[in-house]
């Protein structure tokens, strides 16, 4: 289809990097040029990860515009994009923010340059401070289960939502489950006819059941993999490590059953912990592959192309979207917090200081 368009500025307020763990409004920042797979949103919210400290503290790009998550509508579409989007669709995703290969893409900014079929439409009914929180999530817990953990799932049958737990099913254990992204998996785990469990801390453990988990467990507590293993009695696989420290790559190991299985941490693990168990297969994620493009970051989190990641994206996303339609996909706790751009750059600073626990912070632009 042809590129359509509506009246677009030259220029957008934005946040970019100054320097290693400094931020500033820029409110000249260029809007990003539509390029043929993409759609132009202009923001009405967007969420603070974990990711959005790190990369700034670690990996700033200077000029950058930063940020991943977001939600707004659509104002122009590319000549190849999907036919199910329109000019005027209400919109969620996330994007490679703290760029500088594309400095001019980020969540901060008032019109985001977004792969549109990583995006998905929200209803309604859905507010934007909700549906901002969906993206990253959405990516990460769709890449680690079905292509790291090698789920025994097709993507056609995660699609076919299932009624319950397929014959024979296997437990997945999302450590982390109050996480944004362990809300995703948990979702995901049960609309795939498999049996998710998970842990977390005790206050989160409601909010954990009511996403999907089967049986919910204390991290904290010293019998916590000897419970996971009595629960799923020795038979454990698959565990999605969402907190990814040293701790809960332990705890993981020692839940996983006799037979041994699938590891899937969110940053590099340790080896030394790894290495214990040799019948376990362990992996940890870089979602940024999912956009197809280079990821220039230093040491082990560069990454060349994967066109293979985009393509497999793209369609955990349509899976996903027919979730959504029929409302079986829910958005994680949301705190809608004030002050706009100059509230987004607090956000960073209050995620860095400590990390959130069973909610997002979001703020509305």
């Amino acid at each position: 289809m042809p590129s359509v368009v509506t009246d677009l500025p030259a220029t957008q307020t934005a946040i970019v990097a100054v320097g290693p763990g400094k931020l500033a409004i820029k409110n000249d920042a260029p809007v990003p040029f539509l390029a043929p797979d993409m759609a132009i949103v202009k923001t009405a919210a967007v969420a603070i990860n974990p990711a959005d400290a790190k990369m700034l503290d670690y990996s700033a790009a200077p000029g950058a515009i930063h940020g991943y998550d977001f939600a707004g509508t659509i104002v122009a579409l590319g000549a190849e994009t999907p036919a199910h989007l329109s000019v005027g669709d209400r919109v969620a995703g996330f994007v490679h923010g703290m760029n500088s290969l594309q400095p001019n893409i980020g969540g901060f900014a008032q019109y985001v340059g977004a792969s549109a079929d990583l995006l998905l439409k929200t209803p309604d009914s859905m507010r934007f401070e909700d549906a901002a929180g969906l993206g990253t999530g959405v990516g990460t817990a769709a890449l680690a289960l079905f292509r790291e953990l090698k789920l025994p799932v097709s993507l056609e049958q995660f699609e076919n939502a299932a009624e319950g737990p397929r014959p024979g099913a296997p437990f997945v254990l999302v450590c982390g489950g109050s996480t944004a992204t362990g809300t995703r998996a948990i979702q995901m785990v049960k609309l795939a006819g498999l049996r998710p469990i998970a842990t977390c801390s005790p206050q989160n453990f409601d909010l954990v059941r009511r996403f999907g988990a089967e049986e919910v467990f204390d991290y904290r507590s010293e019998n916590c993999a000897a419970d996971i293993k009595k629960y799923t009695r020795n038979t454990l696989s698959y565990a999605l490590d969402c907190v990814s420290q040293a701790d809960t790559t332990q705890l993981s190991y020692r839940a996983i059953g006799r037979a041994g299985g699938y590891y899937c941490a969110l940053e590099p693990y340790r080896e030394k912990i790894t290495s214990t168990r040799p019948t376990v297969v362990p992996s940890w994620l870089m979602v940024l592959t999912i956009f197809g493009k280079k990821v220039a970051l230093d040491g082990v989190y560069g990454r060349d192309a994967s066109p293979d990641d985009r393509e497999f994206g793209a369609k955990v996303f349509a899976a996903v979207q027919k979730h959504l339609d029929r409302g079986l996909m829910t958005t994680h706790p949301v705190k809608v917090m004030s002050g706009s751009w100059s509230g987004v750059i607090e956000g960073v600073n209050i995620i860095r200081a400590q990390a959130q626990s069973g909610q997002k912070l979001v703020y509305v632009v």
